[in-house]
């Protein structure tokens, strides 16, 4: 069961990546956090291309489930709130239909 580990490395890589811009245009960070911003983003897409699923949009699917829940732990552990209930209960929904977009039984 890679398939988990790649969709939350991929995650990870991508909003460490977008937070590094963020930081930079939003949070007047030094530019030379650009750099490694874009190393995470060229990781993030690299990852995605190793996931299982045969088409890239279930694929992107699936890691937009992921995404969601993993911005919402960058949330608390990074940025220091606290997702609140409805944060987790949109969270809980999107890991939902990522794992039914992942591991349903399919003639292809």
């Amino acid at each position: 069961m890679i398939s988990p580990f790649l969709y939350g490395a991929a995650a990870l890589a991508e909003i460490a990546g977008c937070f590094a811009f963020w930081s930079v245009f939003r949070a007047n960070a030094s530019l030379g956090w650009l750099l490694p911003g874009l190393g995470a983003l060229v990781l993030f897409a690299f990852l995605l291309t190793l996931t299982p699923a045969a088409s890239a949009g279930r694929t992107f699917a699936v890691y937009g489930g992921v995404y969601i829940a993993a911005s919402l732990a960058w949330l608390w552990a990074v940025e220091g709130i606290r997702p609140d209930r409805f944060d987790l209960i949109g969270g809980a929904i999107a890991l939902v239909g990522a794992a039914v977009i992942l591991w349903a039984p399919r003639a292809n």
